[in-house]
């Protein structure tokens, strides 16, 4: 039997039903449906947010977004992701694309390449059949997206020598964060963040209060030294976060990596190589600290990061986000 949830009500249930779910994140991301598939005892077997309103530009489709998909097995999965396609059809989608919670900048993809690395800190993860529970119901790989890691920070790019002197003679500052001013300094970051991702694929802007809140999860975990604000004439033109992998704590280990999560810079065509150069402080900055090895999280396969890391790294688990067009007739099924 399916349920239909249009928050605020059942979303406690929906959020405990494994894996569990933050309540209030699910409520941030403003999900136009909740579905829940249950079984004839009224037990949970798979579940799905889905959005049709405020949804990315994909050429000439009309994308709907299912996010937060579990299924306890695949005929679960299939029961619901073809409900849910209905819904995205009904409501007049022409491609479903997931997993993706609302939009790119809440958790998307699945991994389909783990690999021997354990997760790191903050890593997405899912159970190893959920790909196949997409590809089994007419959906194929839209994207793929990386994650690699580097052993050896004492590796430089000698471009960036050149790229240095560069920033050098325009007169842009490569600094730490100032801890005492995280929220002005997040403020800065969001400004840089809107514009750098603009083009990027699937990408729909964030309110500035939702992005700081997503960060200000983290402020406890990050070390300040590895957050790079670049400054040129008193402006923020770009920036790369970093935060320990505070997973290998977890797992007992010393924490001897780093992860370079994101990294941004104006579109202007005077910062050209900013980007790089960011990559290659984090890694000197890094080795300062007593890092040996540094992580480049989650990069989209066309990426500029993806290009800048390929410099240093070596692929460390891939990634994959699904799509299927829909048609008139999945709409009359719903």
């Amino acid at each position: 039997m399916l349920k239909i949830i249009h928050a605020p009500d059942g979303l406690e249930r929906f959020c405990q039903t494994p894996p569990m779910l933050n309540l209030q994140s699910v409520i941030r991301q403003k999900a136009d449906a909740h579905l829940l598939l249950e079984n004839q005892p009224g037990q949970v077997t798979a579940r799905c947010s889905l959005w049709w309103k405020n949804t990315p530009a994909y050429e000439n489709y009309a994308p709907g977004l299912i996010g937060n998909y579990s299924a306890s097995e695949a005929e679960a999965g299939k029961d619901l992701l073809q409900q849910a396609c209905a819904m995205l059809a009904s409501h007049g989608c022409t491609m479903a694309v997931g997993p993706m919670d609302g939009n790119t900048w809440n958790r998307y993809r699945l991994i389909t390449e783990r690999g021997d690395h354990p997760l790191f800190f903050l890593e997405p993860d899912n159970a190893d059949d959920l790909p196949q529970h997409f590809l089994a119901n007419g959906f194929s790989m839209l994207a793929e997206y990386f994650s690699t890691i580097t052993d050896d920070l004492k590796v430089r790019d000698p471009r960036m020598e050149i790229v240095a002197e560069k920033m050098k003679s325009l007169g842009v500052k490569i600094r730490s964060i100032q801890p005492e001013n995280f929220l002005s300094e997040l403020a800065g970051i969001y400004e840089i963040s809107l514009a750098a991702f603009q083009n990027n694929f699937l990408y729909t802007p964030l309110e500035k209060a939702d992005f700081i809140a997503q960060y200000e999860q983290i402020k406890n975990f990050v070390r300040p030294e590895l957050i790079l604000i670049a400054e040129h004439e008193n402006r923020a033109v770009g920036f790369l976060f970093a935060l320990p992998d505070l997973a290998q704590a977890q797992r007992g280990e010393a924490v001897d990596a780093f992860i370079v999560k994101t990294v941004a810079v104006l579109p202007e065509p005077e910062f050209a190589g900013l980007g790089s150069l960011l990559v290659a402080r984090s890694h000197e900055i890094g080795a300062s600290l007593g890092f040996t090895r540094a992580i480049h999280a989650l990069m989209h396969e066309t990426n500029k990061s993806r290009s800048i890391s390929q410099h240093y790294s070596q692929q460390l688990r891939r990634y994959a986000l699904f799509e299927k067009e829909l048609s008139n007739a999945e709409a009359r099924t719903q």
